[in-house]
């Protein structure tokens, strides 16, 4: 493969020192943990490497309101926001706190996603970890997310003149910011997998939208053996039988089974398979982050991401310089920081999960097939 079609990542210096808060979820390191172990690794040379760009406010108005813009921009110079602005965009709340980069880190994996549909104007692979950022709504802050970057990706993908875009997301949470979008939009099949009665508590079953929705809730417990069954039987044929122009993975990383913010019980083998089974079916792929709060974990599972991406084989040890990255993490506030296993510090891959495929999730996924078949 030569050098100008070889995998590409999008990341940014900003997601070293930025954090949310000290009681936040997204206090942990994520992003850079995943720069640092790849090269670490030897997986990420300077010429598959691209800074992302800051997203200007004009181009994040394709989706976002201006005003909302401008709210975000005033909060990060002021370093607070009036009760009338928290109550208009939703800024300054528990989940969506005010911070020091707090127009300007959205700002850039929104410029991610943009540049990413840029990119794909030619066939090739596009990894941005930063993105994923599903809860996002047009004039307010969503679910820790306050600019939509893979609603963004997708509008990018349109301007490069990609009409069919199938949208996957395996986030442990509903896409409700993305099927806020494009629910009614024909040329978009939204897949959607996501823990049930978990916020935000849309993407029902029954909810099919207007255009190709496919939402998939899943019981507690449901590990890897389960997820096979989804990839074999719902994600895989729904995609192929949509025939893509470009397809746009959001990969999550709270639906393993270490994540403190659901109750699934997936390996990061898991979601490294759907990655590999979907990377065939379109010669435009852009894989996306999402959540993610158990920082040995996030940054195991999307560094696993970019190995099978890019064709790497993942050692069953990893190197000293590797450990040290992980060694080197601190999670405050959780009493599994305190004393993390071993093999979260010396191995990327998980021991697979598996066992037998849970009743529910055979039933449900039966249910969405045979709608599925329906509109073909």
């Amino acid at each position: 493969m030569s050098d100008d079609v070889r995998p590409v990542f999008i990341g940014s210096e900003i997601y070293r020192g930025s954090s949310y808060g000290d009681w936040h979820p997204l206090r942990v390191p994520r992003v850079s943990t995943v720069m640092d172990l790849s090269r670490a690794l030897g997986w990420l040379p300077p010429a598959q490497y691209i800074t992302s760009p800051r997203a200007k406010p004009a181009a994040l108005s394709v989706w976002h309101d201006p005003a909302y813009i401008a709210a975000l921009q005033q909060a990060e110079a002021d370093g607070a926001v009036s009760e009338a602005v928290r109550a208009r965009h939703n800024i300054g709340t528990h989940a969506n706190p005010v911070f020091p980069e707090v127009f300007r880190r959205p700002a850039t994996s929104a410029g991610g996603a943009l540049l990413a549909g840029e990119l794909l104007a030619r066939p090739g692979v596009v990894y941005a970890p930063a993105g994923g950022t599903h809860h996002g709504m047009p004039d307010h802050a969503n679910g820790f997310c306050y600019f939509n970057d893979p609603v963004l990706a997708i509008l990018s993908l349109r301007r490069q003149g990609m009409r069919r875009i199938a949208y996957v997301d395996i986030d442990a949470h509903h896409c409700d910011g993305v099927d806020h979008a494009f629910r009614s939009d024909a040329e978009i099949l939204l897949v959607s997998t996501h823990e049930e009665n978990r916020w935000p508590r849309t993407g029902a079953l029954e909810d099919a939208g207007v255009g190709n929705v496919f939402n998939l809730p899943l019981p507690k417990g449901v590990h890897d053996s389960d997820m096979a069954l989804i990839l074999d039987r719902l994600i895989l044929p729904a995609v192929a039988d949509f025939r893509p122009d470009a397809i746009v993975l959001q990969c999550g990383a709270d639906a393993v089974a270490e994540d403190p913010q659901s109750r699934l019980m997936l390996t990061n083998t898991a979601l490294w398979s759907v990655v590999a089974a979907l990377r065939p079916l379109s010669d435009r792929y852009l894989v996306l982050g999402g959540g993610g709060y158990n920082p040995w974990s996030v940054g195991r599972a999307w560094t696993g991401v970019w190995a099978t991406l890019t064709g790497q084989e993942i050692p069953d040890h990893l190197p000293s310089e590797a450990e040290a990255v992980l060694r080197a993490l601190i999670w405050r506030g959780n009493r599994r920081g305190r004393t993390p296993p071993e093999h979260w510090f010396t191995t990327l891959r998980d021991t697979p999960r598996s066992g037998p495929v849970d009743e529910r999730v055979r039933a449900r996924v039966d249910q969405v097939t045979a709608r599925l078949k329906a509109t073909v």
